[in-house]
C-alpha cells in the first residue's frame, strides 16, 4: 500500500528528500502561493505549526504558480511567506499540483481525498491535506477553509 512517506519533496534550497522523514507526525500539506487572496492565512498556518509542532505537527508549503499568482521561484516564495508572514515551517521548490507534471505525492494525496464532486484536481491555492501518523491522507480542505478552522481535526490526530 502507498502512503505519503513513499514521496520525495525538494526543498525550497534545492535539496531533496524522502517524505519518510515525517514518518509518525501529523502533517498538513499546502499549495500556497504569495499573491492570493488566501496568502493571509499564512498567519494562520504558522500558529498551527507553533502550537501543534511539539506534538508531532508540522506544516509543509508547497508554492504553486498554475493559477498564475506566484514569485518567479520557489526560494523567492519562501523568502516572502518568511519576510512577510513570519513563516518557520518547511517551504519547498515551485510545484505543479495538477496535470501531467505534479509532483507524485500531489497525485496521490488528489485520489486519496477528493474535491467537490469527486474531483481530483486541486481547484485553487491554499487546498490542504491532512496525513496521520501512518501517512494516510485522511481529510482534504478547501482553499476557503481557514486555517484555525481546521484545529479539531488536528487534534483529533495528535
Amino acid at each position: 500500500m502507498t502512503t505519503f512517506y513513499d514521496f520525495h519533496a525538494t526543498l525550497e534550497n534545492g535539496e531533496q528528500y524522502s517524505l519518510e522523514k515525517y514518518k509518525g507526525q501529523v502533517v498538513l500539506v499546502v499549495n500556497t502561493a504569495t499573491k492570493c487572496g488566501f496568502t493571509p492565512q499564512f498567519d494562520g498556518l504558522e500558529k498551527l505549526y507553533e502550537d501543534y509542532q511539539q506534538r508531532g505537527f508540522v506544516v509543509l508549503g508547497f508554492p504553486s504558480n498554475q493559477f498564475k499568482q506566484e514569485v518567479a521561484t520557489g526560494s523567492e516564495a519562501a523568502a516572502a511567506c518568511r519576510r512577510d508572514y513570519g513563516v518557520t515551517f518547511p517551504m519547498h521548490e515551485l510545484t505543479d499540483v495538477n496535470g501531467d507534471n505534479a509532483e507524485p505525492v500531489f497525485k496521490f494525496m488528489t485520489s486519496s481525498a477528493k474535491g467537490i464532486l469527486g474531483s481530483e484536481s486541486i481547484k485553487w491555492n491554499f487546498t490542504k491535506f491532512l496525513v496521520d501518523r501512518n501517512g494516510e491522507v485522511v481529510e482534504r480542505f478547501a482553499s476557503k477553509d481557514k486555517p484555525e478552522s481546521l484545529k479539531k481535526s488536528i487534534e483529533k490526530l495528535l
